[in-house]
């Protein structure tokens, strides 16, 4: 959850935000069909932010979600912000007011592809 007490107040480098992405495991798994009944268990490794072109653009996500709530307050917040990680309601349905970081797309694709390789059709951890 994002605590904006706590996000108005702690730079990148100290966030809770940070301190969960170094702590990463991806598991990648074959599902057998769109009901998710069952899946196969792959491959599984560590994702190091590292400092990378990854690491500085999650950074300045973090930093507009920060300047968000210094500037304009909580409510401010929209899943439209950030370009890896946004901040999306949290909760069931519309009117929820509680949000949270969410992973985007572009960012999970780095995750995966920057830790397997496609490799006679099937995905290698390298």
């Amino acid at each position: 959850m994002i605590d904006p007490y706590n996000v108005e107040r702690t730079d990148f480098e100290e966030s809770h935000l940070l301190s969960k992405m170094k702590k990463q495991v991806i598991v990648a798994r074959i599902w057998e069909s769109v009901l998710e009944e069952t899946s196969e268990l792959y491959a599984v490794t560590t994702f190091d932010l590292g400092d990378s072109e990854v690491y500085n653009q999650v950074k300045e996500d973090y930093n507009l979600v920060r300047n968000t709530i210094i500037g304009k307050g909580f409510s401010a917040l929209s899943g439209k912000l950030g370009v890896y990680v946004q901040p999306r309601t949290k909760g069931a349905g519309h009117g929820s007011t509680s949000r949270a970081f969410y992973a985007r797309v572009p960012f999970l694709t780095k995750l995966v592809f920057s830790n397997f390789t496609l490799k006679n059709d099937e995905f290698k951890t390298e």
